[in-house]
């Protein structure tokens, strides 16, 4: 697993990113990826616009960095013409203020599509666990974040 330090040599705050426009809400936070392979995905929460009434990252935004990963994942390794992701619960542990834009990289490992990828293919659902770090510009552990999703059949 990558430290936070080699997170941010490898995506300092100058990396262009593109804007996610597929949901209105992420839009509005500014939400941005950096990069996607299969089982690998690197986001951006931009400081700005969410800043709260106290000055730092408000907490739901920090929620959105830490959801959004779980749907890329799935996108970059599974048919998502015959299945779609979905949270099904996220825990969240506030380590930090965020005092500046914060990333997340999300991953799954190669044993683990294979596992989840066999199970959709068997029943048509899937079930997997994420745990990630959510970092500041500086390397900070801001949160760190424990999910469950599932793939499911349309």
């Amino acid at each position: 697993m990558t430290t936070p330090e080699d997170l941010i040599a490898e995506f300092p705050p100058d990396t262009p990113g593109k804007a996610l426009r597929d949901f209105p809400f992420v839009e509005r936070a500014g939400l941005e990826l950096l990069h996607v392979e299969r089982g690998r995905t690197v986001l951006r929460l931009p400081f700005e616009p969410n800043i709260n009434h106290v000055g730092m990252i408000y907490a739901g935004a920090l929620f959105t960095v830490a959801e959004v990963p779980g749907g890329i994942l799935f996108v970059s390794a599974f048919d998502v013409s015959r299945f779609y992701p979905i949270v099904g619960d996220l825990d969240i542990r506030f380590r930090k203020p965020a005092m500046t834009s914060v990333l997340v990289d999300a991953r799954m490992a190669e044993d683990e599509i294979g596992r989840v990828s066999a199970e959709l293919e068997a029943t048509g659902k899937a079930r997997w666990d994420l745990t990630q770090e959510i970092v500041d510009e500086r390397g900070v552990v801001v949160a760190t974040t424990r999910a469950t999703y599932f793939g499911l059949s349309f």
